[in-house]
Formats: structure tokens, C-alpha cells, sequence
């Protein structure tokens, strides 16, 4: 009875469309990546390559957020995402084409991706808003896990078909098949009816300093987003950037899509958990789950095989829905719903606008040093910051909402 109770939140339909919508996207997401990056090394054997390509994307997404933010505020936010799902759909459809002809260069790649970085900015910070908008504050623990469940198990798809198409067939397919689910979402995410928010009529920058306002009255949010700033920016270089290159020289293309379909396994199997978990403290729970990010870099330092990898993978799954999930519901619950995508996009900001520099960095330290080298220290440094995090009284203290 308790289960089923917990699934009474499908019974709306904006719900289940969104969730359809979101499980579709991230399934193709999911595949692009690890299709992408095999992409970029087809074209130039270069981990350095592999950090320009991304951070090409990462940079203009993290200019473009705060816009985004103040965007998604502004205008109804189901429309916001069908225009940018639109536009990542036709431009993931572009780079599948030059792929498959032969004629990608990595310029082009760059351009493609900073394009959809560009897109994803205005897409990240109307998606935070949808939930608490259709549901209620008290449901959306519950709201928040389905939809988490969701993306995992489309993580976990999307993984293993990854796999398939990248070791198979190539990556062009696998980026053919992203564009093809961001068309499909853009359509189901038109059907969304989302209740209209009266807010007066302000400037853009007058929105940004509202958004700045909220987002820096409450110290957990911001210390939050520092940690992440750090975190961010050694996961994308440890994990993101150097594991598909190790991949590569190691247990090969195959083995890294199966390594990503073991995350996603991680996130489902966490998703369950947290059907039933509801912790009182949902910033303690989510920062202790960061903590399985570290055997990740551990078994890509010293055990680079696909069986210690698939399992590092899964605990890394489980950890990250753990903290998205209690992020995601500490933001709902305690943020007012007409500032929460401007309070999200500074989130954002904050937490990604390192990334680039561990993207385009990584490949040449990697080189001076060594890469084992650079993957135990992002660990060590990994667990200080977390540790560091979990012991300021407002992370440590901030309770779930009951309403």
C-alpha cells in the first residue's frame, strides 16, 4: 500500500507526460557522450581534442545560464524546453551527418556542441521549475524520485545501446539516434499544460539581482554550489575526459558503454531507494552519496578493467540520484516556484563554471605528470571537499519539508 502510494503522483497527467518527455531525452543523452567522444578520437587520437570539443559546449552553456534562468521564469517554461529540445535535435542531426560522411573536422564538432551547450543552458533551468509547478510542495519528494527513476532507467538504456551503436556501428549512428529522442521530447514536452505564474513586469536585470538575492540569503544553497564549482571540475576532468581515453587504450569502447549502462543501473537502484527513503536531512544524505564518486577515479587510476569499472559505476549511480534527488527537493521545497529558475541557473553557474578549465587542462597535466597520478589526487581532493561541505551546520542541518 505504501509503494502504491508513493506512485499517487502519476495520477496527474502533466506529470506523466513530462516524465515520458525527460525519460526519452536523457535515453538519447545517454548515447550521446560516449558517441561524441569516440567521435572526436576517430578524428584526432587526442585527449586534448576530446577537452576542446567539451568544454566547447560547457563554456557557452555556462554564459548563457543565467539568461536562461531569467528566460524560464519570464515564459512558460514547457515552451522553453521545446524550443531548445528543438534546436539540440536538429544540430545533434548535423553532427551525425558529418560523422557518417566522413567530413567531420574538429572545429565543426566544436561548433556543433557549443550551439547545443547554448541550447542546454535555457533547458536546465526551465526543467527545475516544471514539478513543483504541477505538483504540490508535499508530493514533490515523491514527484522528484519517479522522475529520477525515470532517468535512470533510460541512463541504463541508453548505456548499454550506447555500447551497441559506438562499438558496432560507430558513433555517427549514435549521435543520429540523440538527435531523433530531443524531436520526439520536443513534441511530447508541447502537450505540457503548466499553470500560469503572475510575476510584474521587471527588467532582465532586475530579474538577475532578484535571482542573486534568493540565491544568496540562504548559505546552504551557495555553499552547495561552491563545493560543486570544485567537484564539477574534477569530475569532468577525471572521469568525463580522461575515462574514455583510458577506455580506449584499456578495456576499449564496448567496455566504457557498458561501464555507463552500470551508472545507470546505479541511478535506477538509488531511485528506488529514495521512493521509500525521504530522508528528514536531505543535504546530509545527498553529500555522503558523493562520496561513491571516489571509487570511480580509484579503478580508473588502478584497476582499469571492465568488471572493477562497471562496479565503481554503479555505486557512482547511486550517488549522484541520491544528491540530485535531495537537491532537487530541498530547491523545490524552499525556494519560492516564481524565483526557483533564476535561483537554479546561478545553482548552475556555480557548480559548472569550472568544468571547462578541467576539460581543457586535463589532457596537457595528464601529460606532465601522469594519469594515475591525476586521477588519485582528483579523489583525495574528491573526499576533502565533500568532508569539508557536510560539517557547515546549514548543509548539515536543513530538514525536508512535511506539508
Amino acid at each position: 500500500m505504501g509503494f502504491r502510494q508513493d506512485l499517487a503522483v502519476l495520477r496527474h497527467r502533466d506529470v506523466r507526460v513530462f516524465i515520458s518527455a525527460r525519460f526519452i531525452s536523457i535515453l538519447g543523452s545517454t548515447i550521446a557522450p560516449v558517441a561524441l567522444v569516440f567521435a572526436v578520437l576517430d578524428v584526432s587520437d587526442s585527449a586534448s581534442a576530446v577537452g576542446i570539443v567539451l568544454a566547447a559546449r560547457s563554456i557557452p552553456n555556462i554564459v548563457f545560464l543565467l539568461i536562461g534562468g531569467v528566460i524560464s521564469d519570464r515564459l512558460p517554461r514547457h515552451l522553453v524546453l521545446v524550443v531548445a529540445n528543438t534546436v539540440s535535435g536538429l544540430t545533434q542531426g548535423l553532427a551525425a551527418a558529418l560523422v557518417l560522411s566522413g567530413h567531420a573536422t574538429i572545429w565543426q564538432l566544436a561548433a556543433i556542441e557549443a550551439v547545443n551547450g547554448i541550447a542546454a543552458a535555457f533547458v536546465m533551468p526551465a526543467m527545475t521549475g516544471i514539478l513543483p509547478s504541477i505538483v504540490d510542495r508535499g508530493e514533490l519528494p515523491q514527484a522528484n524520485a519517479i522522475a529520477g527513476f525515470a532517468r535512470s532507467s533510460a541512463m541504463i538504456g541508453g548505456g548499454a545501446v550506447a555500447g551497441v551503436i559506438v562499438g558496432l556501428t560507430g558513433p555517427g549512428v549514435g549521435l543520429a539516434v540523440d538527435g531523433a529522442t530531443f524531436l520526439i521530447a520536443a513534441a511530447l514536452l508541447s502537450r505540457l499544460t503548466i499553470p500560469r505564474i503572475e510575476r510584474a513586469a521587471t527588467s532582465m536585470l532586475t530579474d538577475l539581482r532578484d535571482g542573486w538575492s534568493e540565491f544568496v540569503s540562504r548559505q546552504w544553497i551557495w555553499v552547495i554550489v561552491l563545493a560543486f564549482g570544485l567537484l564539477n571540475l574534477i569530475f569532468t576532468a577525471c572521469y568525463q575526459t580522461l575515462g574514455p581515453v583510458i577506455a580506449d587504450r584499456t578495456f576499449g569502447r564496448t567496455g566504457w558503454g557498458l561501464v555507463s549502462a552500470c551508472f545507470g543501473a546505479g541511478l535506477v537502484a538509488s531511485g528506488i531507494i529514495m521512493l521509500r527513503l525521504k530522508p528528514r536531512y536531505p543535504l546530509r544524505t545527498g553529500m555522503l552519496g558523493m562520496l561513491l564518486t571516489v571509487p570511480v577515479m580509484l579503478c580508473l587510476a588502478l584497476l582499469p578493467y571492465t568488471w572493477a569499472m562497471a562496479i565503481a559505476a554503479f555505486l557512482l549511480g547511486v550517488g549522484f540520484d541520491i544528491f540530485g534527488i535531495s537537491w532537487e527537493t530541498a530547491l523545490g521545497q524552499h525556494v519560492p516556484i516564481e524565483k526557483l529558475s533564476r535561483v537554479s541557473s546561478y545553482d548552475m553557474l556555480g557548480s559548472f563554471i569550472a568544468g571547462p578549465a578541467g576539460q581543457l587542462t586535463v589532457g596537457y597535466v595528464a601529460a606532465l605528470v601522469s594519469v594515475k597520478a591525476v586521477e588519485l589526487y582528483g579523489a583525495a581532493l574528491f573526499v576533502l571537499i565533500t568532508v569539508l561541505t557536510l560539517i557547515v551546520p546549514s548543509v548539515w542541518n536543513l530538514r525536508r519539508l512535511d506539508i
